[in-house]
């Protein structure tokens, strides 16, 4: 989902299980994603339906998109990847001008975006993983740090 007028991109590695199967973009229940963007711009995205969250999304100028085309995995962990294909990432940027920041969902999206894009003008910005998997960090320091992408919005 990639609207030519985005300032921001999220990117994550690759759908997991439930996402796939519902062919909708963070669906597994626990996944915190729109909860923690919505924070970022302001609006209650987990209350609203798929639809209309990718609305607002739009609305707001972000765009959502995967660091990885195509791979095997067997589960939903990014550790499991095997076979990545990476998706063109600078070819997609090339295609949005009002982009601004990339913003990469955990530490694999960013592992494997951030060489595609080194030496571009936008801002790449590496996010704790909304994952339910990464328990690690707290909930309020994922907002915080969630939160910059508004600086990239107005």
């Amino acid at each position: 989902m990639a609207a030519p007028d985005a300032r921001v991109l999220i990117l994550g590695s690759l759908p997991g299980e439930a996402s796939l199967a519902a062919q909708r973009y963070y669906a597994h229940p626990q996944n915190r994603f729109w909860h923690l963007v919505g924070g970022a711009i302001g609006a209650d995205l987990a209350s609203l339906d798929y639809d209309a969250r990718l609305a607002t999304l739009k609305a707001r100028g972000i765009a959502l998109w995967d660091t990885v085309a195509s791979a095997r995995r067997s589960g939903s962990l990014d550790a499991a990847i095997r076979e990545a294909e990476h998706a063109p990432l600078a070819d997609l940027a090339a295609t949005l001008p009002h982009l601004r920041a990339v913003a990469f969902n955990g530490r694999k999206s960013a592992a494997i975006g951030r060489p595609q894009l080194a030496g571009s003008t936008l801002q790449l910005i590496d996010l704790p993983s909304s994952s339910p998997a990464y328990a690690a960090m707290p909930l309020a320091e994922k907002e915080r740090l969630w939160a910059r992408l508004g600086d990239f919005l107005g």
